[in-house]
Formats: structure tokens, C-alpha cells, sequence
């Protein structure tokens, strides 16, 4: 997955943080963090390990490259799963609030 990884070392320095120390704080390789700080490059566990000890969304350190084939599937016009459930997510806390609403 692509990342930003400017930001990443951004966000790490402002805590004054050695690379080690972030990896130790992510549970991942020092190695792992310096790929993603040179390359842009992590795993779906990087991605949420960084955001976690940063404390921000997953989306704001990936790249919208990233979020886009995250969520597109060129070979299939088909209606996207994980589309499905944002939707079925959606739908579905609305039908409780209107319940909610009259059941009062």
C-alpha cells in the first residue's frame, strides 16, 4: 500500500522519535520503517500500526491512489463488498434512529 511517507517522518520527528523508537511503538522491524520512510511502501499492519501510535486515521497517512484501488475492482462494473457493507452499515443505523424516533 502507498503511504505518504513525508508525512510518516514528519509526525515522527515532531515526537522526537528515532526510527528504532517508532518501530519498537509499532511493533515492526526498524527495517520495515525505513523502507516505508524511503519507499512509501507498508502493509495494511503497517498502515495501522502507524496510525494507531500516531494517534490519526488510517487515511491520512495513505495515499489516495492507495484508497482508490482499495475501493475499485476494474475487472468487475459490479457493485464493490466493501461498498456493500459501508452501505449496509449506513442503512442500517438509519432504520434504528427512525425506529428510535416513533418508538418513543
Amino acid at each position: 500500500m502507498d503511504v505518504n511517507a513525508k508525512k510518516i517522518k514528519e509526525l515522527r520527528t515532531a515526537k522526537g522519535w528515532t526510527q528504532q523508537h517508532l518501530a519498537d511503538a509499532c511493533a515492526i522491524s526498524l527495517r520495515t520503517v525505513q523502507r516505508v520512510e524511503r519507499y512509501g511502501n507498508a502493509s495494511q499492519d503497517t498502515v495501522l500500526g502507524l496510525a494507531s501510535v500516531f494517534e490519526i486515521a488510517q487515511t491520512e497517512i495513505v495515499l489516495l491512489e492507495a484508497l482508490d484501488e482499495a475501493f475499485s475492482d476494474e475487472e468487475d462494473n459490479s457493485f464493490n463488498p466493501n461498498m456493500q457493507i459501508l452501505f449496509a452499515a449506513l442503512f442500517g443505523a438509519m432504520a434504528g434512529a427512525l425506529i428510535m424516533f416513533f418508538v418513543k
